[in-house]
């Protein structure tokens, strides 16, 4: 139990720091006339029709770099677009107001609404990598990247991300359904397991705010209250092992410094770049609980290194095992980062006016809702497969009710933020 509880507490301290720097990218971002200039510039493919360009440009790439075997242009249409930014906003918003995990709402909510789960992931994965390159020189100017541990660990991330793209693609290869339904379980258990935690920690929390008056703000999530923390002695451990050579860091923080072999870094990126060319994700969840809990980097050098590491690993996934192949829809990963920039701004608004504890407790309703959508699409695709025995239309039947459930969920979510937000409209004008 002991075991569930700390992988719970790694989990929700990744999507929380996660979600951190969504807020800030989008904050340096929506502020920078510079920066919103540039996202025009990738508008520009989408307003005038990405069709016109994906068929010669594919045509021109050898087979090995996906060439005429691509799946589908970048096209545009108008309800695509509007519908892509619908799901940015309501990624955003959970975002946002919550604090942690808005993104693994994404590939789900693509999924249900009729996307092939190999095209959701590496448009995710390109959504992500647009909105690093562009708002992701944050912590330079502070002196928090450090570079070498940032390379050592991307020699991981680039293997683990070229598997993750190759695994995908491999399933795709075989049959179509055999990929979706790879990428809904790992989305399932993923989901399953983070929601689950989320939902006992804020009974937990109700439970104390009953007991203790006023005890609703150890309860919000934006606290952070696991940022920082150590779970048992791993990371001395870890550090205590010398294998060369040794990567030095924190010098600014320990005397002398602290080192980690290059092994475990290069693992642990591996981990990280494997779950973002599955997931599509970026893996930005991972790396922050990887360095802290596992590795014992400090906080201040995680947040640098990983906003420096994540626009190379999602950049290489998103280009080198999906983009070349013809894996990614353009037209949703824009509407998608225009929409989750807004959300993002409205849902940290809204939580200077909500409790922390309802904030809880919509988190853990998101990521179930999430949870449902994906394992009630499962039997069905398992049906197609002829794993399970299970009728086409009963299989059916189970994945409109999960995607009812879910876009019920996360669009009452979006109306209650939105509601909320414009009945405390004069409240947060006179706080700003």
């Amino acid at each position: 139990m002991g075991f569930f509880k700390q992988l719970g507490r790694f989990m929700m301290a990744g999507a929380v720091a996660h979600a951190k720097w969504e807020l800030d990218v989008s904050k340096t971002i929506l502020g920078d006339r510079r920066r919103l200039l540039l996202l025009a510039l990738f508008l520009v493919p989408v307003i005038i029709g990405g069709y016109a360009f994906a068929e010669p440009i594919s045509e021109m790439l050898p087979d090995v770099l996906g060439g005429k075997k691509a799946y589908s242009p970048a096209f545009y249409s108008l309800g695509i677009f509007l519908v892509s930014i619908l799901i940015g906003l309501g990624a955003g918003l959970i975002t946002g107001c919550i604090g942690a995990g808005g993104g693994f709402v994404i590939a789900p909510a693509l999924m249900s609404a009729g996307i092939k789960g190999i095209l959701a992931v590496g448009t995710d994965l390109f959504h992500i990598f647009a909105k690093a390159i562009m708002g992701s020189v944050i912590h330079r100017k502070l002196g928090n990247v450090s570079a070498i541990l940032a390379v050592v660990f991307l020699i991981g991330a680039i293997l683990g991300a070229t598997v993750g793209g190759m695994v995908n693609r491999f399933f795709y290869e075989i049959n179509p359904v055999m990929s979706d339904a790879f990428i809904t379980t790992i989305y399932s258990l993923m989901l399953g397991f983070l929601g689950m935690y989320a939902m006992l920690d804020y009974l937990k929390c109700r439970k104390a705010q009953t007991a203790v008056e006023g005890s609703e703000d150890a309860c919000a999530v934006h606290g952070g209250r696991d940022e920082g923390a150590e779970l048992g002695n791993l990371p001395h451990r870890i550090q205590g092992m010398k294998i060369p050579p040794m990567i030095r860091f924190d010098h600014d923080i320990t005397p002398g410094g602290r080192s980690v072999s290059w092994v475990f870094l290069v693992a642990s990126g591996a981990l990280v770049g494997l779950a973002a060319g599955i997931m599509g994700v970026g893996g930005g969840f991972l790396t922050f609980p990887i360095f802290v809990y596992v590795l014992g980097v400090s906080s201040m050098t995680t947040v640098g290194t990983d906003i420096f590491q994540i626009i190379f690993t999602a950049g290489y996934a998103s280009i080198s095992q999906y983009a070349i192949y013809g894996f990614i829809f353009y037209t949703l990963a824009m509407g998608m980062l225009i929409g989750s920039l807004v959300g993002i701004q409205v849902g940290a608004m809204v939580t200077q006016v909500v409790k922390g504890i309802t904030i809880r407790g919509f988190y853990a309703m998101a990521v179930l809702a999430g949870f449902v959508n994906r394992i009630f699409a499962l039997p069905g695709k398992l049906g197609e497969m002829e794993i399970l025995p299970i009728s086409k239309a009963t299989g059916h039947a189970l994945e409109v009710f999960g995607i009812w459930a879910f876009f019920i969920v996360i669009g009452g979510f979006g109306v209650w933020v939105i509601g909320t937000f414009l009945a405390n409209l004069k409240t947060l004008k006179s706080q700003e």
